[in-house]
């Protein structure tokens, strides 16, 4: 057994399963370490092959996958790539659970559901639960079933709460991924992923996603399928087979590559007064957690109209993917100016005091016909609208606004869990 793997001293092997080994790392409390075979596996291990590379391959796709995940803000268990052929991971318990999500009804889904034809689209995506247990070929359970099973892990008993959690996420992990593919001309069909509950109670995405655990079609044509259901399929399996699989999976982790969108976007935040300068860095922190690139300007639209109409052609020059938040209090007209001379998106966010709101806020509110620009009271609500604009395009921001919906969801979960019981009087 090897003892170094990478710069990390592994201890005993925690876990095998058919195409990886986990290893403890005694060095490191709470990580672990997976290390990728040159395996390959159908039928619940009956079709088996070597494949050679396939671990680097598998690795580099799955290193390359949790880095979306990551940047979106998923909560994972992917540490970081340690070798060609395995990565470091926070050490968790898991769940014996593959969380199946479906956008169009295929495979298996078609065998248990007569009637169905094939490639039924399914929105919202259709999710699914399956117990991991090769004997009985994973028998597909009910939320009822999960529950009942009273699964512990490392502490945490798993009932409806925790089984709400990961259906959200199984969901938006596929959307995630699926926004991504489809920057690539590529449909995902379905795939599987599973959880696991790390040394702090936490609920993480866990294991490994790779082109075993997805079927993805170029083009949305089935004819053109780059996943393991090529060597499912297999009759027979030849070597020229196995090189045409293989071939598969290093175009998926290639397209892999790179395909982060590039953050070609600017919010530009103009204020009427320099003493706007604390609302707006609000502003600038709120975009900044979702991803969003902002510049802070000064200038005003009553004392220097020319300058403010010259910094705005500016803007216009350089970034095409462009949004403006004027902040103006008292008479705003930076916004309405703003809008009235540009066709990009502005966003009125005054910075009204109580005691002035009700006058205050009129003059960003009744704009003459002809301009566009909405208005809103808070930074934050600032911040998510330019957002859900740059999100239409930009799939990192999407995920990153359905990530915080998805936290809001957990943050109410666990809150309620913490007060909920009948109080005797």
């Amino acid at each position: 057994m090897a003892t170094t793997i990478g710069d990390y001293k592994v201890g005993k092997i925690l876990i095998e399963g058919k195409t990886k080994q986990v290893y403890d790392l005694p060095e490191h409390p709470g990580l672990c370490l997976l290390l990728s075979k040159d395996r390959i596996t159908a039928g619940d291990g009956v079709k088996a092959h070597n494949l050679q590379g396939k671990a680097e391959i598998s690795n580099t796709t799955n290193g390359l996958v949790f880095g979306i995940l990551n940047e979106a803000g998923i909560n994972t268990a992917y540490v970081k790539a340690c070798a060609a052929n395995a990565f470091i991971a926070k050490k968790c318990e898991m769940l014996p659970i593959e969380w199946v999500t479906r956008r169009l009804a295929t495979g298996s889904f078609l065998k248990r559901n007569a009637g169905v034809p094939e490639g039924y689209r399914f929105s919202p995506p259709k999710q699914e639960t399956f117990f991991k247990d090769d004997a009985n070929h994973d028998p597909q359970w009910s939320d009822e079933q999960i529950i009942s099973a009273n699964f512990s892990l490392n502490g945490v008993l798993i009932g409806q709460d925790e089984l709400d959690i990961m259906k959200r996420t199984t969901v938006l992990v596929f959307e995630i991924l699926e926004k991504a593919w489809a920057t690539r001309n590529c449909a995902l069909i379905d795939m599987k992923i599973e959880f696991g509950i790390d040394t702090e109670g936490n609920i993480v995405l866990a294991d490994i996603i790779d082109s075993d655990s997805w079927r993805l079609w170029p083009s949305g044509d089935k004819r053109l399928m780059v996943d393991k259901q090529v060597y499912r399929n297999l009759a027979t399996v030849t070597d020229s087979d196995l090189d045409t699989v293989k071939r598969n999976f290093i175009w998926v982790s290639e397209q892999l590559k790179n395909i982060i969108p590039a953050k070609d976007h600017l919010v530009v935040i103009l204020m009427g007064s320099a003493s706007d300068n604390v609302h707006c860095e609000k502003i600038a922190t709120h975009l900044k957690q979702l991803g969003v690139n902002s510049e802070l300007r000064v200038t005003s639209a009553h004392k220097g109209p020319e300058e403010t109409l010259r910094i705005m052609r500016e803007y216009e020059s350089v970034v095409n993917n462009l949004i403006f938040i004027a902040v103006a209090g008292r008479s705003n007209g930076l916004g309405p100016v703003l809008s009235g001379s540009t066709t990009y998106p502005v966003i009125n966010c005054p910075p009204l005091k109580p005691e002035n709101l009700q006058v205050d806020v009129w003059s960003s509110l009744n704009v003459p016909s002809g301009l566009g620009c909405p208005t809103v009271l808070y930074p934050e609500a600032a911040a998510l609208h330019a957002a859900q604009v740059l999100g239409l395009s930009n799939y990192m921001i999407w995920s990153k606004l359905r990530v915080k919906q998805l936290n809001n969801f957990i943050t109410l979960k666990k809150a309620d869990k913490l007060v909920r019981g009948v109080r005797n009087a």
